[in-house]
């Protein structure tokens, strides 16, 4: 096994290679390269930190503003590169981003240790219940898993009955969706559960990503209950940066950094310093692998818990949240992850969502319920969740429900925030 001494040998090695291929390559980088004194290579890891700016998601923006469409952060000519995707615009609007042929096969080998790590095996097949949009997770894992042997089964432009029913005929055994996605599948197979079409589901693993919500608990226990026992395996990425962690079996709840294609840093907003094992900071990644759209310590904004196991870098409890969605409410922080924590301990509630208004020049919080319909009192249910978060943040945030169906569904991202 491998000491943490031999994993940052290896990424200096990769970091080396990285910063060789694209100065005078890139000129976005090699611009910033040049401006911070960073030659070919680095002595160390912390002498790269140390001298090497971040980089924003604005600054990305910025760049294809000024040279639209792709901007300059391209390694090689334009006639290399074959694949195109773009990012979901949850902050900035969407981002367009292109790889070669290359950098491509390196977010597979990424994908394939998440399969790995979910124990799936070649002789198991996998339904992909996303809409095979532009965005690069759907592709990614999808590939991934044709180019390692596993019978994979587009689930693209399909109703969500249609798509129960197409797992149920193919006798899928793994899941990969996001986890507001498989909760509504695992609600509408329990709605048509004298279905006799569908009782030849038989999904044994639930791999998901894009939202939090796989490494929250409730979530979790939730759509294990409703997938009949099945595995829950977390995993996250971005379009930026590819596929950058895995669920490890020996610390469920916590994402393991893939460290083979990312360097890391976990550090303090505001002295911008590595933060010590157990203390929480903002994720900075650095992709050694795809080198064809590279990016240099990218501030992700993702909320982390640093951690280690068997030497890897972890992320303990997952993505925690995302720094520019914390609000604050009469003097206490939010996250939108804390807030479904708390809602996720009801399974009798099917679905929510959050009004986030102004008043007085202070933000306030409102929350919407739709009760499962079996709920006798809806009321009482609502009575129940604001007690619950007002016990875990010592604020009043009003709970109101709604009739059954009134709340919108998401295959994709949820949308459960609302600015008024």
């Amino acid at each position: 096994m491998a000491t943490r001494a031999d994993i940052e040998a290896g990424q200096l090695v990769a970091l080396n290679r990285l910063l060789g291929e694209v100065r005078g390559r890139n000129p976005f980088y090699t611009q910033r390269l040049d401006s911070c004194g960073l030659g070919d290579t680095v002595e160390s890891l912390q002498a790269y930190s140390a001298a090497m700016p971040f980089t924003t998601k604005m600054d990305l923006v910025w760049d294809r503003e000024e040279t639209a469409p792709y901007g300059t952060n391209l390694t090689y000519p334009l006639s290399d590169y074959s694949r195109f995707c773009q990012s979901s615009g949850t902050t900035s609007g969407p981002l367009p981003w292109l790889d070669t042929a290359e950098s491509w096969s390196a977010m597979l080998d990424c994908w394939e240790q998440v399969y790995e790590a979910a124990a799936v095996d070649t002789q198991q097949s996998i339904y992909f219940a996303f809409s095979f949009g532009p965005f690069l997770g759907f592709w990614t894992a999808y590939e991934a898993a044709t180019r390692r042997g596993n019978l994979s089964l587009p689930g693209g432009g399909l109703s969500s009955m249609a798509r129960l029913q197409a797992m149920a005929s193919h006798r899928c055994e793994v899941l990969c969706c996001t986890p507001t996605y498989a909760l509504r599948l695992g609600e509408l197979k329990a709605e048509h559960s004298a279905d006799p079409d569908l009782d030849a589901i038989a999904v044994k693993k639930i791999i998901v990503a894009g939202e939090p919500g796989g490494s929250i608990p409730e979530v979790r226990a939730r759509l294990s209950d409703l997938w009949d026992g099945a595995a829950i395996y977390d995993h996250h990425g971005m379009t930026e940066v590819g596929p950058v962690t895995y669920e490890h079996p020996d610390r469920p709840l916590s994402l393991c950094v893939i460290e083979s294609a990312y360097y890391a840093e976990i550090i303090d907003r505001e002295t911008q310093c590595e933060v010590e094992p157990g203390e929480k900071g903002e994720l900075v990644l650095t992709t050694l692998t795809r080198m064809a759209a590279p990016l240099l310590r990218y501030r992700t904004g993702d909320l982390v818990q640093k951690s280690y196991l068997h030497d890897g870098l972890c992320l303990e409890g997952g993505i925690l949240g995302r720094i520019d969605e914390m609000v604050v409410i009469r003097g206490v922080n939010i996250y939108p992850t804390a807030v479904e924590k708390v809602i996720r301990r009801f399974p009798e509630v099917a679905e929510y969502q959050v009004r986030e208004t102004t008043s007085q020049s202070m933000a306030e919080l409102q929350i919407t319920l739709e009760a499962q319909p079996e709920i006798a009192d809806p009321e009482a249910l609502a009575k129940q969740v604001q007690k619950a978060l007002q016990d875990a943040f010592t604020l009043r945030i009003p709970v109101s429900s709604v009739a059954s169906g009134v709340l919108p569904r998401y295959e994709f991202k949820s949308k459960r925030w609302v600015k008024a």
